[in-house]
């Protein structure tokens, strides 16, 4: 019951156009009880009687329910399809609304191919039930109500014989839903596996192609698709080991009215018309429940649509935005790190992080791979909240800011750079996408990336393909380093930003940042010297902690991890110290 009610937060929007569509059925449903009477006054009354003047009235009134029944059923049908899209409009707006709320640790533990398949299979799932499977269900439950009702004012002993088999139809009915509902939730399951699989190796084709793993993929993948036909098969053998009974069991009331209903005829206890009454009363009981293993099919899988969709939607916001109204403050840039811990999954990637830079000033973040630069800079925009100490901007505590006002403040060139499938100039503006054509310009140049933009087929109008294909690394980073600097922020991070780019061009982008770097707090996350040795503070981070800090000048003086690092890339001491003059 619990997704039923769930479904009414949605209809209860439409309750009159949804009222107003049952109440059609119900007509639908009444209508249909009157032509098997007019068939029975044709034999009894024109046929035996030899009443041949009431034929045609008979045969105009036939017309015409079935008329009336055609519009009425175009009606509600189409009534309860525009209700269907409009509810699976709005849910899944909902679902797309709570993704944009999930944090990254959610993303990082959340299969792709699992959230679409929610989006897709699953929403279609309930837009079945709501457009099909309720009208279905009432309509047939009416029809058949109306139809008992109906054979009890023809023949009482008839109608009594009939209805002796829909107790065991019930019982069956009931078993089948409680043996078919495991199986929907198992496909669910497996089909969310399938999706992810294959979305993971389009993403990854290149991967794949580049060590030969095709065939290995191809094995992969035949797994799981085996587990999803496995599966469907299970559930196809449950509802395939009733429905044939359910369908006997409606033919056996044919049978039983033409014996026991034969035999009332040669005895003189009903007329031919009354039984050709019954005859077209049959369909009326046996649709239902040839019906009913469908329909418990669709329900089943209604439900296990509903339970996927439900999960998300209940699924706790961890970054939760606290508004306490900051917006009109604006954001400087001063930043303070007090003491900051931070866990994932019980393990310690940030450990006992202070320091404190000032609006304007610019912190280098160097150190090996896995030492938590990239986690450092995600606890300011909030992707991540910290497990303990804190982390304040302009004296105030980050938990306090409105989330989306602090990120519209904040931009950040990634490391894991994803570009839209747009034009180069869209993907530049997206952070600001009403900013004009020389603005875009202009920052394009100080990224380095106007040369070559300008040397492409279409220039600023080149589409370029999904996550950037057909650009190289280095053009990507250039790319998303315009579109951070576009947005103006009062906090510039660029993490690894100029990694794929040569060292010359890397100085030639560090001079031109330099000339905006004032105006901003700056982070600036790097494996190399060259990108960090004009900051005023410099953290070397490892394993998670701060192990030396300082200007460029100070750590060279220390000959700690920093000198070695320095050492590595530019050669002996002498070179080093010639550097440090410069």
């Amino acid at each position: 019951m619990g997704s039923l009610k769930w479904i009414w937060g949605y209809l209860k929007k439409y309750k009159l156009k949804y009222s107003v569509a049952l109440f059609m059925v119900l007509i639908a449903s009444a209508l249909n009880m009157i032509n098997p009477f007019l068939s029975g006054k044709i034999v009894d009354q024109v046929i035996s009687g030899g009443n041949k003047k009431i034929l045609i009235s008979i045969l105009l009134m036939m017309i015409g329910v079935s008329a009336l029944k055609a519009i009425d059923r175009y009606t509600f049908q189409m009534i309860f399809e525009f209700v269907s899209q409009d509810v699976i409009f709005q849910i899944r707006e909902d679902l797309y609304k709570k993704l944009l709320k999930m944090d990254f640790e959610y993303y990082n533990n959340t299969r792709t191919g699992d959230l679409m398949a929610r989006m897709t299979e699953d929403t279609d799932a309930i837009r079945h039930f709501v457009a099909y499977v309720v009208y279905n269900v009432f309509e047939n439950l009416t029809v058949f109500i109306f139809a008992i009702i109906m054979m009890f004012t023809v023949n009482v002993k008839l109608t009594i014989a009939l209805i002796l088999i829909t107790p065991v139809i019930g019982f069956l009915a009931t078993k089948m839903t409680k043996e078919v509902g495991p199986t929907f939730y198992a496909i669910r399951e497996s089909f969310s596996r399938l999706n992810s699989m294959v979305q993971e190796n389009i993403s990854g084709n290149r991967v794949v192609k580049a060590f030969a793993k095709e065939n290995y993929e191809i094995e992969k993948f035949n797994k799981v698709n085996d587990d999803y036909k496995v599966k469907n098969l299970k559930s196809a053998r449950v509802w395939e080991k009733y429905l044939p009974v359910l369908d006997s069991l409606a033919g056996l009331l044919s049978v039983i009215m033409i014996f026991v209903g034969g035999i009332m005829v040669v005895n003189g206890a009903m007329t031919m018309g009354d039984l050709v009454v019954f005859n077209g009363f049959i369909w009326a009981l046996n649709n239902p429940m040839r019906m009913a293993g469908w329909l418990i099919n669709d329900f089943e899988r209604y439900v296990a649509s509903t339970y996927k969709i439900r999960d998300l939607l209940n699924e706790e916001v961890k970054i939760k935005n606290q508004r306490e109204k900051h917006e009109e403050i604006g954001i400087r840039g001063d930043i303070k790190f007090e003491h900051v811990h931070f866990r994932y999954d019980n393990e310690e990637i940030l450990n006992d992080i202070s320091f404190e830079i000032k609006a304007g000033q610019t912190i280098g973040i160097l150190g090996p791979t896995g030492a938590g630069k990239s986690t450092l800079v995600n606890l300011i925009c909030r992707f991540y909240d910290v497990t303990d100490g804190k982390i304040e901007i302009d004296g105030i505590d980050i938990r306090k800011l409105d989330v989306i006002k602090l990120r519209d403040k904040v931009a950040v060139a990634m490391q894991d750079i994803f570009l839209f499938s747009d034009t180069i100039e869209g993907n530049i503006a997206y952070g600001r996408p009403e900013a004009s054509f020389e603005q875009v310009e202009r920052v394009a140049n100080i990224a380095g990336a106007h040369d070559f933009i300008v040397n492409m087929p279409e220039g600023y109008d080149t589409i370029i393909g999904e996550r950037g294909v057909g650009l190289s690394g280095g053009q990507k980073q250039r790319i998303a380093l315009a579109r951070a600097l576009l947005k103006n922020p009062s906090i510039l991070i660029l993490d690894d930003t100029t990694s794929s780019v040569d060292m010359e061009t890397e100085l030639k982008i560090h001079k031109e940042l330099r000339s905006i770097y004032k105006s901003r707090t700056n982070f600036i996350i790097a494996h190399r010297i060259s990108s960090v040795k004009n900051a005023d503070l410099i953290l070397v981070l490892e394993q998670g902690k701060v192990i030396e800090r300082g200007t460029h000048e100070e750590l060279i003086k220390k000959r700690g991890y920093y000198y070695s690092v320095y050492q590595n890339q530019f050669g002996d001491f002498d070179t080093v110290r010639g550097l440090c003059n410069g």
